[in-house]
């Protein structure tokens, strides 16, 4: 079961890749029409080389007890300086892509509170502060409290259920076939007219199919795990998987 859940990683962590690579490789040519370029190609591949080989040697060395985590679990422990730098550079991903996928959240309920509201003070003013070099900031109190309390909220909340691997391997099993392969395929299959039944229309669903199937095999093998996970579960303390 444990496989299945790894073999749902990939797929998901490399999903979202494709649109992040992709969106901004876009070339467009003298008419206006956009145009791919030989960079979106050698991006998707290189990054699709290295989560197969990560998750491929880590299973063949670890077998089902690979750890979740390489880095923070038993993968290995020298050379130290490798690991602390290995998991700074996480640590700098991870700041930046907390504040771009938070801004949307922030954004929608601090539109929400000004358009219910638009008469509290708290919600709507802005004062301005004088940085030293950096010139004059407007700050929100509502913001300043709201936001610190969504990042200490969800911080507490990731402390609380430790078992991330198998959540996160749920929450791309569901949300990986629906949201990266049907619909895209779907959408295709109408924008361009495919002719049903057609060799390209069969590949097209084999492919839907296939990854559906996918998709099943990683959800029971990530329900699976939080079922083993709860057992020994315990708040704010580190479950290795």
């Amino acid at each position: 079961m444990k496989g299945f859940n790894t073999e749902q990683d990939h797929p998901a962590a490399e999903s979202g890749n494709v649109y992040d690579v992709s969106d901004p490789t876009k070339n467009v040519d003298d008419d206006g029409r956009e145009k791919r370029t030989g960079t979106w190609l050698t991006a998707i591949s290189t990054t699709t080389f290295f989560y197969i080989l990560c998750g491929c040697l880590g299973y063949a060395a670890f077998g089902n007890k690979a750890p979740g985590d390489f880095l923070t679990d038993f993968g290995f422990y020298e050379p130290f300086w490798l690991i602390d730098f290995a998991n700074a550079c996480i640590a700098f991903h991870l700041i930046g892509a907390y504040q771009v996928f938070a801004q949307p959240i922030f954004q929608f309920v601090e539109k929400r509170c000004n358009r219910n509201w638009p008469d509290n003070k708290f919600i709507t003013s802005e004062y301005s502060v004088n940085v030293p070099f950096l010139g004059k900031f407007n700050i929100s109190l509502f913001r300043l409290v709201w936001r610190t309390a969504y990042v200490v909220i969800t911080t507490v909340v990731a402390m609380i259920f430790p078992f991330f691997n198998a959540i996160l391997g749920l929450i791309g099993a569901a949300s990986f076939w629906p949201l990266t392969v049907y619909f895209p395929v779907e959408m295709h299959i109408a924008q361009t007219k495919v002719k049903k039944y057609s060799p390209r229309w069969i590949g097209l669903k084999m492919l839907c199919w296939v990854c559906l199937i996918v998709s099943l095999l990683a959800a029971a093998g990530s329900i699976a795990g939080l079922i083993s996970s709860v057992k020994t579960y315990k708040p704010f303390r580190t479950i290795h998987e």
